[in-house]
């Protein structure tokens, strides 16, 4: 099933609800109705039960998100920013991160200031040889604020992410492989299918167990270890009063396929 907005492409198929940022004329530059496109779409995925994974995408084959609206940018004075455009891209960005869904983000060209700050809030990366990553707002006289100065410290060597934000200098997608940025760089023609792989394993795991699993790698991140452990302990204690649990452990002992529904 497609579903059309005027910015947002969702299509549903197989378990999987593919978003597709749909801008090409400006290189799918980040603007407030098109975040707000963002978040109903994404809501309706998450919310979807035939839904496993969350793909997201751009349109065209030269940028995934090539960053915000500059012109947008600069007829803004401080505080409106702070109400109006910061706030939802902050919530908007914020629902991915939290989503209890696997989330994949399939880059198919530029990634640079919001496109890179949508990447940081997705499980897996997968991105094309072309692709190219950053956050070059210290060029304009800005910096990044799109959780862009939070998400990319924690997931890079802090050394790295200063000197990038600092110089706004791009990196290219075999250079966001080695540090740990993406999983996988692959030939532009070859990453629908690669993703697509991807997905599929996951739409034949358990939902249940997987957001629970998401729950306990995202909440116990931020918490002490010995807090994180007895987070951990709780969650598998409540994928052992599932079926799903269940059927994997009885299907492996019949050598027979997992039926997982669930529940």
């Amino acid at each position: 099933m497609t579903t059309q907005r005027q910015n947002i492409l969702l299509d549903v198929r197989n378990h999987q609800a593919w978003l597709t940022i749909n801008r090409p004329t400006t290189l799918n530059a980040l603007d407030i109705p098109t975040l707000l496109e963002l978040e109903t779409a994404f809501t309706a995925a998450h919310e979807d039960p035939d839904v496993r994974v969350i793909v997201l995408t751009g349109a065209g084959d030269r940028a995934f998100v090539a960053g915000g609206d500059i012109a947008d940018l600069d007829s803004r004075q401080g505080l409106a920013h702070y109400q109006e455009f910061a706030e939802v891209i902050h919530r908007v960005f914020r629902r991915i991160e939290t989503s209890d869904k696997p989330t994949i983000c399939a880059v198919n060209g530029w990634a640079l200031g919001g496109g890179t700050e949508i990447l940081l809030c997705t499980d897996i990366r997968v991105v094309s040889e072309k692709a190219r990553l950053g956050l070059p707002e210290i060029t304009l006289g800005l910096f990044p604020g799109a959780g862009g100065t939070q998400r990319f410290i924690r997931q890079i060597p802090p050394c790295r992410a200063k000197e990038l934000m600092y110089t706004g200098d791009q990196i290219t997608a075999a250079e966001a492989l080695t540090l740990g940025l993406v999983n996988h760089v692959v030939a532009p023609d070859q990453l629908v299918a690669k993703v697509s792989e991807i997905a599929a394993k996951i739409t034949h795991k358990s939902p249940l167990v997987l957001k629970l699993l998401k729950r306990s790698m995202s909440n116990g991140i931020d918490m002490p270890m010995p807090a994180a452990l007895a987070y951990e302990q709780a969650m598998i204690g409540l994928v052992l009063d599932s079926k799903d649990s269940h059927e994997g452990c009885q299907a492996f002992l019949a050598k027979r396929a997992a039926n997982f529904k669930g529940e």
